[in-house]
């Protein structure tokens, strides 16, 4: 048995797989685990993210320190008659162990993304659902609120190196690059994230992708910030 298969844990009707600093000295049977993953069971000191998540990140706090706490969540038409089911097609192919393993990954190589602490997924027939659990971030605030103080440079710089470690973001955008109060960027929110060979096309996708989100929350002044960030993603990356 790899390292990996011993790091997945059991949760009534699903499974859990959890990051090193969460196996050491902590109660890991299933019904202890279960209760890491409901938010319910932080009482009033679960407090909900205010932007992203769809309305389903809490920011939370066990015997594992702070964290944040997100259950998957459809967006779109299809969000009005299913809000959280996925088509089951074993737990390596589950959106958490996925996202788990990506941002594992990179946070191995350095660049600057949460620790992800915990993938969960319960099945039920032929779908499941999913949750993750990642290290809360201190004194953060997303990219659209702190655009006049944030270097296009610094930010291209860290989508640079995302993108020479051939990971492909599925949502960069405002909201998913994050400064702290140091001026230091953070990427998170990895779901349906892909890490293989990056064509040119894709990473520019990404780049366009974050153009469109910018316009859309801050208007002209985005759309010129990000001009100022292509300019240094462009000398900074070589397909």
């Amino acid at each position: 048995m790899n390292a990996l298969s011993e790091s997945v844990f059991s949760l009534p009707g699903g499974g859990a797989l959890l990051a090193p600093e969460m196996r050491d000295g902590l109660d890991l049977t299933p019904a202890t685990l279960q209760r890491w993953f409901e938010p319910q069971a932080y009482g009033d000191q679960a407090v909900k993210v205010g932007q992203g998540g769809r309305q389903a990140a809490w920011f939370v706090q066990g015997p594992f320190g702070q964290a944040v706490l997100r259950h998957y969540r459809r967006g779109g038409l299809v969000a009005r008659f299913n809000e959280s089911a996925y088509l089951w097609q074993g737990r390596e192919r589950t959106r958490s162990w996925r996202e788990f393993q990506v941002m594992s990954y990179l946070h191995h190589k350095g660049l600057a993304v949460p620790s992800v602490l915990a993938a969960a997924w319960w099945r039920s027939g032929p779908s499941y659902r999913a949750a993750l659990m990642t290290r809360r971030l201190a004194d953060v605030r997303p990219l659209c609120q702190v655009l006049g103080a944030a270097c296009p440079e610094a930010v291209a710089r860290e989508i640079v190196r995302m993108h020479q470690f051939q990971v492909w973001h599925a949502d960069l955008n405002a909201y998913n690059i994050l400064l702290d109060a140091s001026g230091k960027v953070w990427l998170i929110d990895f779901d349906r994230a892909r890490q293989g060979t990056l064509s040119r096309s894709l990473a520019l996708g990404n780049l366009q992708r974050l153009r469109r989100s910018l316009r859309k929350v801050c208007g002209q002044a985005g759309d010129d910030w990000w001009q100022k960030l292509f300019f240094f993603y462009s000398q900074q990356m070589q397909f």
